[in-house]
């Protein structure tokens, strides 16, 4: 018989030498792969990962869990004894860093502090044991101003100022050439700073710096740049972040040492090669925070051939490991190579592609991985227009390709006035000589981000190419003068803030002005003008269209169009739409038609009525002739017309103005005066819960009647033209069932009427949109007249939350964003839990009713990637959007469908 052990302890921290991989969900990324690197004996330096749980409970209850302090004196203890040194000891101190480390990468959002355990007194020692008395009060400088910014909430610009105007004294420009003299004024100043701003001292307790480091941390996953980025990239906020404090290897030694960052491929292009940057005599933060341009990751192999050769090892081994393109961080220490942090890294949309395909050659991964390490969201990057290479330039400048695009916007350099243009419209570039986590909200509002500073793995080219933003950084050339708002390019060119620039995040050229685009090359295959199997074929055509292929023979659900005409029904076509989703017949009523509809709406007797209704069906018979024509074999499904009559008709202003001058005149046209009587007595509060949909057709008689005969006598020409058509006549806004039956009973009359005249059998199948409450919720009814279903999601969801969208998103959408409520727009990304719950109620009292019953959704959702899955999920038949859309559709619905069944993900 078993003792009842009781119930576990939670355990809230774990030595490197326990953790794994797997583990991100405890251990946040950092923690998870530093534990991986160290299993794999690679040289990690020793420490601990303070786990997500106690952050969570540090969140919840403002207190750190009672047992945390206890384990982490117990694991500090274990450290020590492994390094023989302690924790400000004042001969040989132990210095550790504390570092974030989320479940996702969150590049510079959260807080990290660098050589704890420093003070007044261990400065001494640490000088006398590196026999460098210049790297030590350097690594005390760097302590006092990240903690003071940090953990203190000092303006980090007050350092910031005081170091420069150091440099300035000595008439220098690079931090290297500080001397310890200049250094210890400059603690000295530091202190002094942290005294004044701070109300206190900077502690000399290195554990009490520890300690607040660590609340820091866990205090910086709630702080405005973490939040902003986490809405920005759809991370869940209630993840918490691990702390991981790692005993403290050197790189700001000397010449023979320095920090990096590697690439196991080209993060920008997908190529295989020797990809990052290395700075001599530095820390990571420098590399990151790109205050000093670096020098390409090849050139260490000049500086330290064995360094160079055993990090060329470890990436191999570390990418084949991890089976993708691994960001690696790394120290060297007097010729002792450190690694210090790997991860899975990002990567813009063209090396998504490249390196999936890449791997699959290799072996290293199936397929139906490969679909995977790619997104519609990446895909949609792709179709953007670039610059035309022909066209008159004025090249003013050029950086490193950091994150591809064109953009073209006004100059700006700041984010305040970043956001302030973009919310009024206006296009902008973002200019900085280096950005920070601070700049993250003027990033998003931008349309490319240039700095003169930084390579490829600084601030500004990993968080630009995580959001598929266009980024040109260190144009060196180029000097940038936040404080006068200016730009001054060689030549003595200034570019003022305001002035338009263009930069391409594919070559690193920056323009002056706005260079004309070009057609993606992406686009020009999915038009069928390039061929991926051509000899000339783009190698990024070609990777595109091997991930395609596999998702179009694994995906389940079908993409059709949202087309209202031959020219968009053919160029969907070209891009693989499978059919007409939504085809909106209230586009043919528009231009010269619009008088005919005037006429239905002015009519006064059923002859005028069946006059205009007359002159109508022709033109709608054409219109369908040619979109059948254009899909011929596919479905095409037809909706009857759905917006309020008064959208017909003149603006009421307008008009009023018009009659009253007319009056005034005494010379009123007498259609003037009824067109303004026919808009006053069709004027609604509220057009969207009006007079539309099936209730238009069963107020106004004849108005379907004459839709559904130009349907079917389209269908029978192009039935007699030896053509395929595939018609579905689709009613929309039916709210009960009843509505349903009764246009239906007439559609069949004239369908019947049609037939018999032209001798054959149309196969027209008559259906319904779900776009109200009340239809999902009665839908097992509403299947029993309905053929097919299609989900109306954007007026569902205007339904379900109350929302008219054209009015709540300019006025408080922003809001709720911001404090999200939302994560992202409903309207963008469908509501799962509100109106996606209508969806799947409906789809399954729907089928319950008639087990055949066809179902789709014609919204903007269907070409969303996270609705596409959703609809994947609920067991809709197919999803219908924009041409441009379809691409990203086809791509998704293949995700969907081959998800967990890959083979070769180890990180995912």
């Amino acid at each position: 018989m078993s003792k009842n052990k009781g119930p576990q302890v939670a355990k809230f921290v774990y030595d490197f030498t326990e953790g794994n991989k797997d583990l991100k969900d405890l251990l946040g990324g950092k923690g998870a792969n530093l534990a991986e690197m160290t299993n794999l004996g690679l040289p990690v330096p020793p420490g601990f990962t303070i786990t997500t749980d106690a952050c969570k409970v540090y969140l919840d209850s403002g207190e750190e869990p009672a047992a945390l302090r206890d384990e982490v004196s117990a694991h500090l203890e274990t450290l020590e004894q492994r390094m023989g040194k302690r924790l400000g000891q004042h001969d040989d101190p132990l210095l550790v860093s504390v570092r974030s480390g989320a479940k996702f990468s969150m590049p510079g959002m959260m807080d990290t502090v660098l050589n704890i355990g420093l003070s007044d007194a261990s400065v001494e020692g640490l000088a006398r044991q590196a026999g460098d008395e210049r790297f030590a009060w350097d690594s005390y400088r760097r302590l006092i101003q990240m903690f003071g910014k940090t953990v203190l909430g000092v303006d980090g610009e007050l350092f910031e100022d005081a170091l420069e105007e150091a440099k300035a004294a000595k008439g220098v420009t690079v931090d290297t050439d500080l001397d310890a003299a200049d250094l210890k004024k400059l603690v000295k100043g530091f202190k002094k700073t942290v005294r004044t701003e701070a109300g206190r001292d900077f502690p000399q307790d290195p554990r009490e710096q520890m300690d607040l480091a660590v609340k820091a941390v866990f205090e910086s996953w709630n702080g405005d740049r973490a939040k902003l980025y986490r809405r920005q990239e759809r991370i869940p906020h209630d993840l918490g972040t691990a702390v991981n404090i790692c005993s403290m290897v050197f790189g700001n030694l000397g010449p023979d040492s320095g920090t990096g960052v590697a690439f196991t491929r080209d993060p920008a292009s997908g190529q295989q090669g020797v990809y990052g940057d290395y700075l001599s005599n530095a820390q990571g933060e420098d590399v990151v925070a790109g205050i000093r341009n670096t020098v390409a990751l090849a050139d260490l192999e000049q500086l330290d051939k064995v360094s160079y050769d055993q990090l060329m090892q470890i990436m191999e081994t570390l990418e084949n490991h991890y089976k993708d393109l691994c960001d690696i961080e790394f120290t060297i220490e007097r010729g002792q190579l450190w690694m210090l942090q790997t991860r899975v890294g990002k990567r813009t949309a063209g090396a998504a592609f490249r390196i999936a395909t890449q791997l699959v050659d290799q072996g290293l991964i199936d397929e139906a991985e490969a679909l995977q390490r790619v997104t519609g969201a990446q895909l949609a990057q792709l179709m953007f227009p670039k610059f035309d290479e022909d066209a008159k330039v004025d090249k003013i400048g050029r950086g490193i390709a950091a994150s591809p695009g064109a953009a073209v916007g006004k100059a700006v350099f700041d984010s305040y006035t970043a956001i302030k243009w973009s919310r009024s419209g206006e296009k902008v570039i973002l200019i900085r000589r280096e950005t920070n986590p601070d700049d993250l909200d003027g990033m998003i509002a931008a349309e490319g981000i240039l700095t003169s500073r930084g390579g490829k793995t600084s601030h500004a080219a990993v968080v630009a190419r995580g959001m598929g933003k266009t980024c040109v950084c260190g144009a060196e050339e180029l000097e940038v003068d936040t404080k006068r708002r200016r730009m001054t390019a060689p030549g003595g060119i200034v570019i003022e803030e305001g002035d338009v620039v263009s930069i391409d995040g594919s070559t690193g050229k920056v323009y002056l002005g706005e260079v004309p685009v070009v057609p993606s090359p992406v686009v020009e295959y999915f038009e069928g003008r390039m061929h991926a199997g051509a000899d000339d074929a783009d190698e990024l055509v070609a990777a595109v269209h091997r991930v395609m292929a596999y998702a179009d023979r694994v995906r389940r659900l079908r993409v059709r169009a949202n087309a209202d005409n031959a020219e968009d029904a053919l160029r969907a076509r070209r891009f693989g739409a499978q059919g007409i989703g939504l085809c909106r017949t209230e586009h043919m009523f528009l231009g010269e038609r619009r008088e005919y509809v005037e006429r239905l709406i002015l009519a006064d007797t059923d002859e005028e009525r069946e006059q205009a209704l007359d002159r109508l069906l022709p033109l709608q018979k054409r219109d369908f002739v040619e979109l059948f024509e254009a899909m011929d074999g596919l479905p095409v499904t037809v909706r009857l017309l759905d917006p309020p009559l008064h959208e017909f008709l003149p603006d009421i202003t307008e008009l009023s103005v018009r009659v009253a001058l007319a009056e005034s005149r005494k010379d009123a046209n007498e259609n003037d005066l009824r067109l303004l009587q026919a808009v006053h007595r069709l004027h609604e509060q509220n057009p969207m819960l009006g007079l539309r949909g099936v209730r238009l057709g069963l107020v106004i008689p004849g108005l379907f009647a004459m839709q559904v005969r130009a349907i079917a006598e389209a269908a029978a020409e192009r039935r007699d033209a030896k053509g395929d058509p595939r018609a579905e006549i689709m009613i929309p806004l039916v709210g009960t069932v009843q509505e349903l039956e009764i246009v239906r009973d007439e559609a069949e009359q004239v369908i019947d009427e049609v037939q018999r005249a032209a001798g054959i059998d149309l196969k027209l199948s008559l259906g319904t949109m779900i776009e109200l409450p009340r239809a999902a919720l009665t839908a097992g009814q509403i299947a029993e007249a309905a053929e097919f279903f299609s989900f109306g999601t954007n007026d569902l969801t205007q339904t379900v939350w109350g929302f008219s969208r054209d009015d709540v998103e300019a006025s408080f959408f922003t809001a709720y964003l911001e404090k999200g409520i939302f994560g992202v727009s409903p309207f963008e990304t469908i509501d799962k839990d509100g109106v996606g719950a209508l969806v799947r109620a409906a789809a399954e009292a729907g089928r319950a009713t008639r087990p055949d019953l066809k179902l789709g959704v014609c919204g903007e959702h269907g070409g969303d990637p996270e609705s596409v899955h959703f609809f994947h999920e609920v067991g809709l038949d197919y999803v219908s959007c924009s041409p441009f859309r379809i691409p990203v559709a086809r791509l998704e619905a293949g995700r969907a469908a081959s998800a967990g069944q890959s083979k070769g993900s180890d990180h995912r």
